[in-house]
């Protein structure tokens, strides 16, 4: 029942929310999980493979069932739309559905999930919106098996980048482009949508995958932005030579060097950054990597991120100066590899989700929100380029993700998607323009 004393708008929010079903959404989640699911609990659906194919035919009869359209577009990108009674663009929530080899069955699955189970709630209540509202599947979201990540999300708000990505290759020689146009035709059924569609705003719904929220004792996050980043990857070449015959102070050992600088990188983040700066030297590559051979050369990768830009400058800048005064015979070249300065969403946003997630939490006598910032990309990271965008966070236990282990408490799981509900509710009833 609609509460005719409130402005439309709240009205429909809080009835929409209202109506989201606890076992309706886990029983979706359940289901979801078994494309690729594993005996210890986790997810293994990779990008565009089978079983990831299989998991997107699954949302499309599911979208169906609920009234929705379905559209795909170049990059093999999902969209579930629910009418709106006006063609201005429409609100945009959803996620990816993709994971890691070894995933859990939320991170992305709960946005995209949490999104039907909105329009379920919608159908539930007899709410029309004035705007459209679509749910997206992303494609290729986690880059584990085509890199980089965030592909499908990022060239549906700059197409150009879809050129590039086509050449992206799998650890078996198969091509992103080859592999979307696998699923583009297994889909034969689903008409083609153009990319770069204008969204009036999007909201994505996440698990923290990080401990700050279960710490806090907190049950929902208000994502404020997400954190600026730097990657870049450091090639040492030395000279290699046999392990047992050449003495130690005549080497020019390439892992002794990386090592060295190494060290110097992390007491650089102790004595000027402490808890600003996140330093992570992430992948390496020792050749010719024998057992009884000196290093002759090593690759490794240097991932720096803050919600402080200067602080990831100054890291750069102290970076170049260890390179250049290092000693020692060899040589060092440093390539950047990527640079993304930091999301800051709009407070208009923010005080829409923080609507949203009060009345979730005061109604279910939990804590109330907190702002935080997420140190992990999303899709929403390149949304905010396009149209105005927000994210809501449920807690992750233990802050474990991309792991079998990963898991949020049921409860949390529903005040995420009641939040959502709400938020993408009030946006698709915005008072239309004149």
């Amino acid at each position: 029942m609609i509460d005719t004393e409130k402005s439309s708008e709240i009205a429909f929010a809080e009835s929409a929310q209202d109506h989201v079903q606890f076992d309706r959404l886990q029983q979706l989640l359940r289901e979801l999980a078994m494309f690729g699911g594993r005996d210890d609990g986790g997810v293994s659906r990779e990008a565009l493979t089978d079983i990831d194919l299989q998991a997107r035919r699954f949302l499309i009869d599911k979208a169906r069932s609920l009234g929705c359209e379905v559209r795909i577009d170049d990059c093999a990108n999902l969209f579930f739309r629910r009418r709106g009674l006006s063609d201005l663009p429409p609100v945009l929530t959803g996620s990816h559905a993709d994971t890691q080899p070894v995933g859990g069955k939320l991170d992305g699955a709960y946005g995209v999930v949490g999104g039907l189970e909105v329009i379920a709630a919608l159908n539930d209540a007899g709410i029309e919106t004035q705007r459209a509202i679509e749910v997206v599947a992303w494609t290729n979201e986690e880059g584990c098996r085509f890199g980089p990540g965030a592909m499908g999300s990022s060239a549906f708000v700059d197409p150009r980048r879809l050129t590039e990505y086509r050449k992206s290759m799998d650890a078996t020689g198969m091509s992103f482009g080859d592999a979307v146009d696998l699923a583009l035709k297994a889909v034969a059924d689903v008409p083609r949508r153009p990319m770069a569609e204008q969204m009036s705003a999007c909201v994505e719904l996440h698990i923290e995958q990080g401990p700050v929220l279960e710490r806090a004792q907190v049950p929902l996050g208000v994502v404020s932005g997400i954190q600026s980043v730097r990657w870049y990857q450091l090639h040492l070449t030395g000279s290699a030579g046999h392990a047992g015959t050449m003495p130690m102070e005549e080497r020019t050992d390439a892992m002794a060097a990386a090592v060295g600088l190494a060290h110097q990188f992390y007491d650089y983040r102790v004595r000027h950054a402490t808890d600003t700066l996140r330093l992570t030297l992430g992948r390496w590559q020792v050749s010719p990597n024998s057992i009884n051979t000196i290093p002759g050369s090593v690759t490794f990768t240097v991932d720096v991120r803050s919600v402080d830009e200067q602080v990831l400058a100054q890291f750069e800048s102290a970076m170049n100066d260890m390179i250049r005064d290092y000693n020692w015979a060899g040589s060092i070249a440093v390539e950047n590899l990527f640079a993304r300065p930091p999301t800051l969403f709009p407070d208009t946003m923010l005080a829409v989700i923080e609507q949203a997630c009060e009345r979730a939490c005061t109604k279910a006598l939990l804590a109330p929100p907190m702002r935080l910032t997420s140190g992990a990309f999303h899709d929403a990271m390149y949304l905010a380029d396009q149209c105005p965008t927000a994210m809501i966070f449920v807690p992750s236990k233990g802050g474990i993700s991309h792991n079998a282990a990963e898991e949020t408490d049921p409860r949390e799981l529903f005040l995420g998607v009641q939040a959502l509900a709400y938020a993408v509710t009030i946006l698709a009833n915005l008072p239309l323009e004149k």
